[in-house]
């Protein structure tokens, strides 16, 4: 693997509104729920700075996960001259041994020639070596691609990975695994972008990373992977596995199946039984933009989270939902920003777009969440990303949970 060295830690800018405890929690499950609904917290700090960080005018795509050692690396598309999802893209990424109080500087996971590296969704191992591993799965296109017309035989988009061993230090070369993992007939291809789960009910161990039309998993610790066809018509996908072992999608609608609803669809199945079509959820309205689910914890009340811009127009309102029914209703729910945000005719920077998430070592969520640093001119715009840490009790605003 290539050795990066690091610089020393660099703490950015940062909106408090709050502040989880810098000192660990203890463990166990009765401390972390009552310090995760204790008093409120809500801070922002921007990790991806577009214009201002290294050689990249846009950072787009945010991925996350934590590893057992409580650090935190988060990954991003590190576009070089433009915001366009074409062109010369690195998949970079920043590391955090603070709960995302402050960020180590800038590393590039992947940064050969002038084609794009994209689609960051990453998946965490915690039983392979000292540290764990983290897995990388990432897209690849040559750098003659400038639109989605362009693409126009199996092969054009080319999907790797990427693992680290040592808590995202340094990373191995990426390897193409496309002959294994594409069906022959996609002349584009989307893994994610986001994240991967492990399961913990069925199938202990096993790694899942949800891609566009299927789902990719490994039972060997990634040593293999296999993929599964599912039902098509969604595009890019979020996965979470349920209390009773199933997993359930949450996806992001076709353009032409979006026209007819501009809410979210879901599907749940497994490996071994398949997954039946998509149904819409029509409590989950969507501007057609990826979205972001976690699973927070399985001891009673089970929740998962999930988060994506409420609405069906623009980019914004992103709202954070809690559900305790394995994604059936969301009864508690709270915005991230002031409603003020989704004016964008008088607003310049605009704050919602694609997101993922994390349980940090403190109790808190950590989101990744893009914003567009001048919404008039949007062709042109820096796009960056920053880092959203709240906990349950900010989330249920004075509620009481059901």
């Amino acid at each position: 693997m290539k050795k990066m060295i690091l610089p020393a830690l660099v703490c950015a800018s940062v909106l408090l509104i709050g502040g989880c405890s810098k000192k660990p929690i203890a463990s166990n499950n009765t401390a972390g729920r009552a310090a995760a609904l204790a008093a409120p917290v809500h801070s922002r700090v921007v990790v991806f700075n577009g214009g201002d960080e290294s050689i990249y005018h846009s950072f787009r795509i945010p991925s996350i996960i934590k590893t057992k050692n409580g650090t935190l690396v988060a990954f991003a598309e590190g576009r070089r001259w433009s915001p366009s999802d074409y062109g010369d893209i690195n998949v970079v990424y920043k590391r955090s041994t603070d709960n995302g109080n402050s960020w180590l500087t800038l590393g590039e996971v992947v940064g050969k020639g002038p084609g794009t590296w994209g689609n960051p969704t990453a998946v965490y191992d915690p039983t392979v070596g000292a540290n764990g591993r983290i897995w990388l799965f990432m897209e690849w296109n040559d750098s003659a691609k400038h639109k989605f017309s362009d693409f126009k035989a199996w092969g054009d988009r080319k999907i790797h990975t990427s693992y680290s061993d040592d808590d995202g230090i340094t990373w191995s070369d990426p390897l193409d695994r496309t002959s294994d993992l594409t069906p022959a007939s996609y002349k584009w291809d989307c893994v994610g972008p986001g994240i991967g789960v492990r399961t913990a009910f069925d199938h202990p161990g096993r790694l899942i990373v949800p891609a566009m039309g299927r789902n990719i998993y490994s039972d060997d610790h990634g040593n293999t992977w296999t993929s599964v066809p599912i039902p098509g018509a969604t595009d890019e996908s979020t996965i979470v596995e349920l209390m009773n072992g199933s997993l359930m999608r949450n996806d992001r609608p076709g353009t032409t199946s979006w026209d007819s609803s501009k809410t979210r669809r879901k599907s749940v199945g497994s490996i071994e039984s398949g997954f039946p079509g998509f149904s819409w959820v029509t409590a989950l309205p969507d501007p057609k933009c990826e979205a972001s689910v976690l699973r927070y914890n399985t001891d009673s009340p089970n929740r998962i989270i999930f988060l994506n811009p409420n609405g069906t127009g623009q980019r914004c309102n992103m709202t954070v939902r809690i559900s305790y029914d394995d994604g059936v209703t969301s009864p508690r729910s709270r915005a991230l920003y002031d409603a003020v945000n989704c004016n964008y005719t008088s607003s310049t920077v605009v704050y919602g777009g694609y997101s993922s998430m994390v349980k940090t070592s403190d109790y808190c969520i950590g989101a990744l969440i893009e914003y567009n640093e001048d919404v008039h001119h949007s062709d042109s715009s820096h796009k960056s990303i920053e880092f959203n840490k709240f906990n349950l009790a900010w989330i249920l605003n004075g509620q009481t949970e059901p």
